[in-house]
């Protein structure tokens, strides 16, 4: 998956957050979902853009059965880091974006709007490997 494709989904898990706080303030459901459209019992429905970005970026991996603990914890380090490094580069850049638009006192703007300006700055290029 391409890093803008994974700070695009980022942006979109920390506004479905936002969306989920919300609405259990407003009191629906405990989870977030008042099944508004009649996908409440399909488990895919409800497992949000969080699952779904963790099941596209993480790789299976492969274990021989007679790996050592240091082979498995090789292997699953080699798999997984390529991807964890990604994402958590993408929780960080949204996190700095909105960490400077509070510490410099902007009360202009709200939490969602610094994300989608992020999210229009990812797509304008202004993050991809290189630029």
């Amino acid at each position: 998956m391409e890093r803008a494709e994974v700070l695009k989904r980022v942006i979109g898990i920390l506004t479905e957050a936002q969306d989920i706080r919300r609405a259990i303030e407003s009191g629906q459901d405990d989870d977030g979902f008042d099944d508004a459209h009649g996908d409440g019992d399909d488990p895919a429905a409800r497992a949000g853009v969080a699952t779904t970005l963790l099941n596209e970026m993480l790789p299976s991996i492969s274990v021989p059965a007679d790996a050592t603990p240091q082979q498995v914890a090789a292997l699953v380090a080699e798999a997984l880091g390529p991807a964890l490094h990604t994402m958590v580069s993408g929780f960080s850049l949204a996190f700095t974006s909105l960490a400077i638009a509070h510490d410099s006192g902007r009360t202009d703007v709200t939490s969602i709007e610094v994300l989608r300006e992020l999210a229009l700055e990812v797509e304008a290029g202004t993050y991809d490997e290189g630029a």
